[in-house]
């Protein structure tokens, strides 16, 4: 393999760090059919993951990062299942185009309204969450019910988001949800297959995609 032969253990510059460790992905993963922009996200969701598996079984919608990069650029809302995500991405990023990042999981009526339904808070989130945002990017990385009760909504013509960033992990209806979102019509997503996924992936590819619309904003 043929990296960057001015790294050393001892670099201590991220942007050395990022450049050597996206090289050391470029090389492992060999071909593939990404476009150059999925690609881009494909790329930070193998630098969060280390997972080459999680990352070759990723699945995108033709329109989706173009869908995501206009909702960032119009200024639309990001919403996430859980303050991992909310903590973890780079906010200011939609803000500067008016937009912010919203997970109302933790909010008090949330879990009241959960506890008297006698549900999950992630399925009443997502529930707050589409009569308070027209549009957006959903991002949800944890919670498979969010992404079901999502689908959900949807079908019953309640919700159109800009963009569904589906990748929740676990061993109870993660890989399920994930295979519903795979079928669904009419919305860009963006996906993966089986139970691997995480809050971290999710935002990796959140994260790329208002790198993106960064960039285009520059243009």
């Amino acid at each position: 393999m043929n990296f960057n032969t001015d790294f050393t253990p001892l670099t201590v510059d991220p942007d050395k760090i990022y450049d050597y460790s996206f090289s050391i992905i470029e090389e492992e993963m060999g071909e593939h059919s990404f476009t150059d922009d999925q690609w881009k996200v494909v790329r930070r969701v193998i630098h969060a993951s280390a997972d080459f598996e999680l990352g070759r079984s990723v699945m995108f919608t033709p329109d989706a990062i173009e869908a995501g990069i206009q909702s960032i650029l119009a200024g639309r809302h990001v919403i996430a299942d859980v303050q991992m995500i909310e903590s973890g991405s780079g906010r200011k990023r939609f803000q500067k185009h008016g937009g912010d990042l919203h997970c109302y999981i933790a909010d008090p009526d949330v879990a009241k309204e959960a506890k008297e339904q006698n549900t999950t808070r992630a399925i009443i989130s997502m529930q707050k969450a589409v009569r308070e945002n027209e549009g957006g990017i959903y991002a949800i990385g944890n919670a498979p019910t969010a992404l079901l009760e999502l689908i959900r909504l949807i079908k019953e013509g309640v919700a159109k988001p800009d963009l569904i960033i589906g990748m929740p992990v676990g061993f109870v209806s993660a890989a399920e949800s994930k295979a519903e979102l795979a079928k669904l019509e009419g919305i860009p997503f963006i996906t993966n297959v089986g139970r691997k996924g995480g809050s971290t992936v999710t935002v990796a590819a959140l994260n790329a995609i208002s790198i993106l619309a960064d960039e285009r904003a520059k243009k």
